[in-house]
């Protein structure tokens, strides 16, 4: 089977894709700051400096296909300066590291499937948005196109580029659940009270499948949203939480301007509309493992 190599395989993402991959038959390479013990004879784990571009080169031997996850959490800390540089550095620095490194070695990388994010849009109200729509002028949206101007330079080398822009991911390991149940504990759900407010969803094994069909599929190119087949509001988000975990909890909206005193710019992220198509994806011949937002969140709360 061919050898993948997996940047930033210890997140929430990779962690996943990772056992999908092997569960498939593959073998993994992967990319970290700190060299992680392999559990078995197919995973391989080696290591980067992304500060230094440095970068052990063993890790890209025998390796088919890349899928680069790595980068900063935007969520992680508040949005400072030097945070944001952090952010932006990350996937760039990143990005260029790998590409310096293939265009001056021999290797057998055909395809690199990247992350991004639908942050790309900014804030669009119920306008149904497609890859075409143009870029906002947000901080995330610089970073995601800034992103992908990297690796589609990928082009140049010969290697096959797919930018995957992923919505609200949803899991039953992190993400925005556990943050957005917080307070269903006290029988409250809130939820900001913005109008239109459209989360693209997405369960996590649908956000590691379409990487892997994608991977898999030749004539994929270039960007495609990666979320669910019907986007819902903040609103309706909640509603089918409290649903799918059976609980008493109340709908209680949540002013807007609030979260902005409480996060300045970051509170962008979270009170930025987009409403997906992922018209482009289904045309390639995926199928969804949760096409409704009611399975997605039935086989997380089982």
């Amino acid at each position: 089977m061919p050898t993948i190599l997996i940047t930033g395989a210890s997140g929430l993402i990779g962690s996943r894709l990772k056992q999908m991959l092997l569960d498939q038959g593959y073998n993994i390479h992967t990319l970290g700051r700190n060299l992680s013990p392999s559990r078995d004879n197919r995973t391989k784990a080696f290591t980067w400096d992304v500060i230094n571009q440095q970068i052990d080169e063993k890790s890209l031997d025998g390796v088919d296909a890349i899928i680069h996850l790595a980068g900063a959490g935007v969520a992680d800390k508040s949005w400072t300066a030097a945070r944001k540089k952090e952010i932006m550095d990350s996937r760039i620095e990143a990005t260029k590291l790998l590409y310096n490194t293939l265009a001056h070695r021999s290797h057998q990388v055909r395809t690199i499937i990247s992350a991004s994010a639908v942050g790309y849009y900014g804030d669009c109200g119920d306008e149904i948005v497609t890859e075409k729509h143009s870029p906002a002028d947000t901080f995330l949206a610089k970073v995601t196109q800034r992103w992908e101007e990297e690796v589609s330079k990928m082009d140049i080398l010969g290697i096959r580029h797919v930018c995957c822009r992923i919505g609200i991911v949803l899991s039953r390991h992190g993400g925005a659940l556990p943050e957005l149940v917080k307070t269903m504990p006290f029988d409250i759900a809130g939820y900001f009270s913005k109008s239109p407010l459209y989360y693209p969803w997405i369960h996590i094994n649908d956000v590691c499948g379409i990487m892997i069909h994608a991977m898999e599929n030749e004539t994929m190119r270039g960007s495609y949203n990666t979320t669910g087949p019907d986007p819902v509001t903040i609103k309706d988000l909640m509603k089918g939480i409290i649903a799918a975990r059976k609980s008493n909890a109340i709908l209680t909206p949540v002013p807007s301007f609030a979260l902005k005193l409480a996060l300045g710019e970051m509170a962008d992220m979270l009170l930025s509309s987009q409403r997906c198509s992922n018209e482009k994806i289904i045309n390639s011949g995926y199928k969804f493992y949760f096409p409704t937002l009611e399975k997605a969140l039935s086989d997380i709360y089982p």
